[in-house]
Order: C-alpha cells, then sequence, then structure tokens
C-alpha cells in the first residue's frame, strides 16, 4: 500500500483525490457498521470475511460459509467491475462509479421498502457495492491508498511515522509526515462512517443506504472529479 507511482499532477488535484480519500473511507466504514448491525457480517472488511470462512468450514457452519462466501465474491465482483470501468477507453466520465453505486444503493432502498430482501442477496449487493467504490480512488498524489483497507493503512500509517523518525533528510522527512497526516485522516474517516451508523441506523431503517447513495451524487457534483484521472 505504500508505494510510489511515477505520474505528477497538480497540488489542486491532489486536494481533491485526498478529500474524496477520506469521503469514501467515512462511507466505507458507515457501510461496514450497517452490515455488522443488520446481518452480523462485514462488508468491506474482507480480511474479517476470509477468517470466518476459514472456521465455518472447519466447523461445517453451512449459513456463514455461504454469507461470507457471497460477499467476498461480490465484493471481488465489485472490484473486477470498477478496474474495468476505469480502463474502459470510451469511459468519459470518472463520476460514473458514483452513480452505480448510488443507484444500487437507491434500488436495494427502493426494493426494500416492498420486499423482505433475503441476507444473502442484501450482503452480495452492498458488498459489489463497496468493492466498486474501492476503485474510484487508489491513490493520493504519488501515494497508493485503499479507502477501506483499513490494516493495510494503518500499517502504512506506522511505516510512515517510522521513517519520519528515522530519517535524516528534511525533504524525506516533510514527504513522510504528509503521507502519515493522510493515512491518519483516512483512518479517522473510516472510523467517523462506523460511529455514524448506529446512530443513523435506528431512526432511518429501511432508508439507511439511502444516505450514503444521496452523498455519493452530491459528492460527484460538488468536487472537480472529471477534470482528471483519479487513479494510476
Amino acid at each position: 500500500m505504500f508505494s510510489q507511482t511515477e505520474f505528477t499532477i497538480t497540488p489542486d488535484q491532489i486536494r481533491t483525490q485526498e478529500k474524496l480519500a477520506v469521503f469514501l473511507a467515512f462511507i466505507a466504514g458507515y457501510l461496514d457498521a450497517v452490515g455488522i448491525l443488520k446481518w452480523k457480517i462485514y462488508v468491506s472488511f474482507m480480511s474479517g470475511n476470509t477468517t470466518q470462512l476459514g472456521v465455518a468450514l472447519s466447523s461445517g457452519k453451512l449459513v456463514v460459509m455461504i454469507t461470507t462466501f457471497a460477499v467476498i465474491a461480490c465484493f471481488m465482483l465489485g472490484i473486477y467491475a470498477g478496474t474495468c470501468l476505469s480502463l474502459w477507453k470510451n469511459s468519459k466520465t470518472q463520476t460514473l462509479p458514483f452513480y452505480i453505486v448510488s443507484g444500487i444503493l437507491l434500488i436495494y432502498t427502493g426494493v426494500a421498502q416492498y420486499y423482505n430482501i433475503s441476507i444473502v442477496l442484501s450482503i452480495a449487493v452492498i458488498g459489489f457495492s463497496t468493492g466498486v467504490m474501492n476503485t474510484i480512488v487508489t491513490s493520493v498524489g504519488n501515494q497508493n491508498i485503499n479507502t477501506d483497507f483499513v490494516t493495510g493503512t494503518l500499517n502504512s500509517l506506522s511505516r510512515s511515522i517510522a521513517m519520519l523518525s528515522m530519517s535524516g533528510d528534511q525533504t524525506d522527512k516533510k514527504q513522510y509526515k504528509i503521507n502519515a497526516m493522510r493515512l491518519s485522516l483516512l483512518w479517522i474517516g473510516f472510523i467517523s462512517g462506523a460511529f455514524t451508523s448506529p446512530f443513523v441506523l435506528p431512526r432511518l431503517g429501511n432508508w439507511t443506504l439511502s444516505l450514503p447513495a444521496i452523498a455519493l451524487v452530491i459528492c460527484s457534483l460538488l468536487l472537480p472529479i472529471k477534470n482528471f484521472n483519479l487513479k494510476k
């Protein structure tokens, strides 16, 4: 996660990437908390789901095997779809993934008002959505990031702090400090989303997922996303 890329972008573009990364981390944390509270499963934390799947395989818990495998598979499918979309040469807009995820969440919310959607289908839909979101911003400046991989974020944060404390070069120290601040904000964004979800869920009920859906649309309209590539 902590590596360098070879392209150069402007300071304004970097600031937009920073804002988007923290915003998407907030949404990922929010959705992950919804998954835990409603269905007792992570929808963006695949390390935890993989552990649960392994334990379920050894203990023969069929329901856990089905749910964890479904969310892992759909998360990977979402990443596949988002990556293919980013590589699609005919794609003219950087905001398309925002509208795709928002549309999925709104359609799910609308259907949930009239039908009882199964747990497997619910986590499959949300897992796919978080997978697509995971491909929207993959770097901030020259630093690779992952907006919902908390373990990787904390790993890179600790590495940046260690490099900051050990480096004797002032230019390098400045960059390590910037990296540490970005990664700290990313972690704060995720935990803030997870913190918000328990307060919102009892009040919105089946409308809970409409909040991130609307937020994604507003974000795509307010930030100058169309002016540059958000990926490497």
